[in-house]
């Protein structure tokens, strides 16, 4: 049986008609699931993804996606596309913004009116005025998607706070971290009923003690915001490479998976890449 040789993980953030960073509009984010289709991909669960790094048998045109903060967005158009086309995705909630209330509608409800979604750029002001229940998912949301077999959840800390920024000393920083942990395991065990091994870094920042402590509350797959290297079999699972995606079309998104994937062409690019940045720096 043929194996995969790498396993591109994609991370998105907003699904939404809104403009602006980090989103990709629900006419592009279709065609990119389309195409995946049309191309015989397999959408991994972490779990599956978890098996691969192990180094068990793993369909060989397989992606993990990825999406990160819990957006209401993810919901109202992202689920529905997911739906159609029977693919499966993963969301890593901030679970301190995540609410409570009704689920609202989403685009498959074509009855009802949509609820307005904010930007980005107002999503993270609300989350400064500590208003969020506009910008981000409901519990029951999260269940509702979760019963569908759309997304699966994990942890992506409790506030998304940059606790090396804002500390004054390491040891206040660790400290922080630590609550962190604490409070979205409890959480995620109090609405879902469990805690999984996968987490995703805040911002993408980590270092050698965040990654010890991580482990020692239970999480041993550990999602970056690095693009530039390759999740293959045997690879460390406290260092998984992602990719943003574009708000492009499937055939840019088809592109990129594969040159992400190919075992000759993507060390080669992503050493082009990391030596572009560094020399733009």
């Amino acid at each position: 049986m043929k194996t995969a040789h790498c396993v591109p993980v994609l991370m998105y953030h907003h699904v939404s008609p809104e403009t602006g960073p980090i989103t990709t509009s629900p006419k592009n984010f279709e065609s990119q699931i389309k195409g995946l289709v049309e191309k015989g991909y397999t959408t991994l669960t972490c779990n599956q993804f978890a098996d691969f790094l192990a180094g068990k048998p793993t369909p060989p045109k397989s992606v993990l996606l990825t999406f990160d903060d819990g957006y209401l967005d993810n919901w109202v158009y992202a689920h529905p596309i997911l739906k159609k086309y029977g693919l499966h995705a993963t969301i890593f909630l901030v679970t301190g913004l995540i609410g409570e209330g009704p689920v609202r509608p989403c685009a498959e409800q074509s009855d009802n009116p949509l609820p307005r979604l904010p930007s980005h750029l107002e999503c993270r002001a609300l989350w400064a005025a500590g208003s969020t229940d506009s910008a981000m998912l409901r519990w029951s949301e999260v269940q509702a998607m979760r019963e569908a077999g759309t997304f699966e959840f994990h942890s992506h800390t409790h506030t998304h706070t940059r606790w090396d920024q804002v500390s004054k000393t390491r040891d206040e920083c660790l400290a922080h971290m630590r609550k962190e942990f604490e409070a979205s395991r409890a959480l995620l065990k109090a609405h879902l009923g469990e805690v999984s091994e996968h987490f995703c870094w805040p911002q993408g920042y980590f270092a050698e003690d965040y990654v010890r402590m991580a482990q020692e509350f239970g999480f041993q797959y550990l999602y970056t915001t690095q693009a530039y290297g390759q999740n293959l079999c045997a690879s460390d699972p406290a260092h998984i490479y992602r990719f943003a995606v574009k708000n492009r079309s499937a055939r840019w998104f088809l592109q990129r998976v594969w040159t992400a994937a190919h075992p000759v062409v993507g060390p080669l690019y992503n050493k082009w890449r990391s030596w572009k940045r560094k020399f733009r720096a």
